[in-house]
C-alpha cells in the first residue's frame, strides 16, 4: 500500500510515524515533507496550492491513499480534485472546509444550529467595526475571517487593542486577503481545550482530547502561534463534559452542515473555552491539530489507516479506538522572533541524544537538511513529544529530551501541561 502525506510540518511526521507502523504500507511519500518525514517517507516539492499537479503526482506513483494535512489545500478543493478523479482521500471538501477557511460561515452555521458560541458580528468595513468596538466597551476578540496559520486571533483585552486590532488586520494587511473580512466577538473566559473526532458523515468518534498553548510566552502571554506545545488527555475532560460536547457541539455540527448538503468526511476539530462547567466553541478546524496530532497519535493504539479507510467507507461505526493509559505531552521548539519574521539555516544539535530518551519522539517541523546537517527552515522547528504513566511523567520526558537539543535562538515554554498537574489524569 502506498501512502501520500500532503503537507511538512509535525503533525505530517507524526502521521508518518504512525503510518508506518502498519505492516500492510509499503512506501509513504511527503508533498514537500521536512528532514525529519525523509527518514520515513519520500519527500517530494510540489507547490500545495498546485491541486492539479498534485493529483496528477497521486495518479502517476499510483498512490493507494492520500492524507491532507494542512487546512490550505483543503480550502482549494484538493478533496474534490481527488474525489472527481477516482482518487482515495482523507480528508473533507472544500465545502465542508469552510467551517475552517470562513469563519463567518462556522458562526452563522453555528448558530442557526444553537451551538454554543461566543456573541459576534462580521465586518468588511474598518470604520463600521471600530464604531462597533467602541459601543461594547468591553474586552473582546478581533479575529481575521480566513486562514492564517493559527495566528489570526488578536485578543483585546482593552477597547484601544481591539482598535489597533482592526488596523494591523484590515489597514495593514497582516494576514493578506484573510483579513478582508474580520469576526469581532465578546472574549470568553474560561480554559481551552482541543476536541477531535473522526467522521464519516454519519458516525463521530471523538479521539482523546488534548490542551494545546497558543500564545507564545509563559504563562499564556504573548501573541498566538500556531501552538507551542500540548498534552493529552485533557484533564479538564470529564466524561460528563466529554458527553456534553459530543451532545451540544459536535453532532449539531456535522448534522448541521448535512442539511446544507454538506456530506462532511475526515476529523472534525473544536477548540473550545470551558468556564463554570459550560463548553463554548471559539473556533472549528477541518483538519488535525498541531501540535496536538503528536501526542494524540503517541497514545493512539488503533491502526490508523484502518480507521481513515473506514472513513471514506461509511464505515466508521466498525471502529473503536483505543488509548495507551497515562499521558503525553508535546513541547514545541521555536526559532528567535517567531510568531514574526525568523531566521533559517541554523544548525540543530542534540538530536540523536534525545532519540535516546525512552517513550520520546521527536518530531521535525520547519527543519531541512543541508548537506550533512539538519538545519531549522520555519517558525516552529521540532515537537519532542514523549509519554509516561501520568501526565507529570510525560512532561518530565519531554522536557528531558528538549534539554539534549540546542540551535542558535532556541526558544520554548517551560509551562506546557501544568494546568494539569493540579487535575490528575
Amino acid at each position: 500500500m502506498k501512502v501520500l502525506i500532503i503537507g511538512g510540518g509535525g503533525r505530517e511526521h507524526a502521521l508518518a510515524w504512525k503510518i508506518q507502523q502498519n505492516e500492510e504500507v509499503s512506501s509513504i511519500y511527503a508533498i514537500p515533507g521536512n528532514a525529519g518525514l525523509s527518514q520515513l517517507a519520500k519527500n517530494f516539492s510540489i507547490d500545495l496550492t498546485d491541486i492539479s499537479g498534485l493529483a496528477t503526482f497521486t495518479e502517476d506513483k499510483k498512490i493507494d491513499l492520500t492524507i491532507v494535512g494542512p487546512e490550505l489545500p483543503l480550502s482549494l478543493g484538493i478533496v474534490n480534485e481527488f474525489q472527481q478523479r477516482g482518487l482515495a482521500v482523507f480528508g473533507p471538501t472544500r465545502e465542508g472546509s469552510k467551517i475552517e477557511w470562513s469563519k463567518s460561515f462556522a458562526k452563522k452555521l453555528m448558530k442557526e444550529n444553537n451551538i454554543p458560541t461566543a456573541g459576534f458580528e462580521t465586518f468588511s468595513d474598518p470604520l463600521e467595526a471600530k464604531k462597533y468596538i467602541r459601543d461594547l466597551g468591553r474586552p473582546s476578540a478581533v479575529k481575521a475571517d480566513g486562514l492564517a496559520a493559527g495566528k489570526g486571533v488578536l485578543i483585546c483585552p482593552q477597547v484601544e487593542d481591539a482598535l489597533q486590532a482592526i488596523d494591523l488586520i484590515m489597514a495593514q494587511k497582516a494576514f493578506g486577503q484573510a483579513g478582508e473580512h474580520i469576526i469581532i466577538e465578546e472574549l470568553l473566559q474560561g480554559e481551552e481545550v482541543s476536541f477531535l473526532a473522526f467522521t464519516d458523515g454519519d458516525t463521530i468518534l471523538p479521539m482523546s482530547s488534548a490542551q494545546d498553548h497558543k500564545p507564545i510566552f509563559h504563562n499564556d502571554k504573548g501573541p498566538n502561534t500556531g501552538g507551542m506545545g500540548a498534552y493529552s488527555p485533557a484533564s479538564l475532560i470529564s466524561e460528563k463534559m466529554h458527553q456534553k460536547i459530543m451532545d451540544n457541539i459536535m453532532i449539531p455540527m456535522v448534522e448541521g452542515m448535512a442539511r446544507l448538503g454538506i456530506h462532511y468526511q475526515g476529523v472534525l476539530y473544536a477548540g473550545l473555552m470551558i468556564h463554570n462547567d459550560e463548553p463554548m466553541v471559539l473556533e472549528f478546524n477541518a483538519r488535525l491539530g498541531d501540535p496536538e496530532t503528536q501526542p494524540i497519535l503517541m497514545r493512539l493504539e488503533t491502526d490508523l489507516i484502518h480507521i481513515m479507510l473506514k472513513t471514506l467507507q461509511k464505515k466508521l461505526h466498525q471502529v473503536s479506538l483505543n488509548w495507551r493509559q497515562g499521558a503525553s505531552t508535546c513541547v514545541v521548539l521555536a526559532s528567535e522572533g517567531y510568531p514574526g519574521p525568523y531566521p533559517k539555516g541554523r544548525e540543530i544539535l542534540g538530536l540523536k541524544e534525545a532519540a535516546q530518551i525512552s517513550e520520546t519522539v521527536v518530531f521535525h517541523a520547519g527543519t531541512a537538511k543541508k548537506e550533512d546537517k539538519i538545519v531549522t527552515a520555519g517558525g516552529r522547528v521540532l515537537g519532542v513529544t514523549a509519554v509516561g504513566d501520568s501526565i507529570a511523567a510525560s512532561i518530565d520526558r519531554a522536557y528531558a529530551a528538549v534539554n539534549k537539543i540546542h540551535f542558535d535562538g532556541m526558544y520554548y515554554r517551560k509551562d506546557i501541561g501544568q494546568r494539569a498537574l493540579c487535575r490528575p489524569v
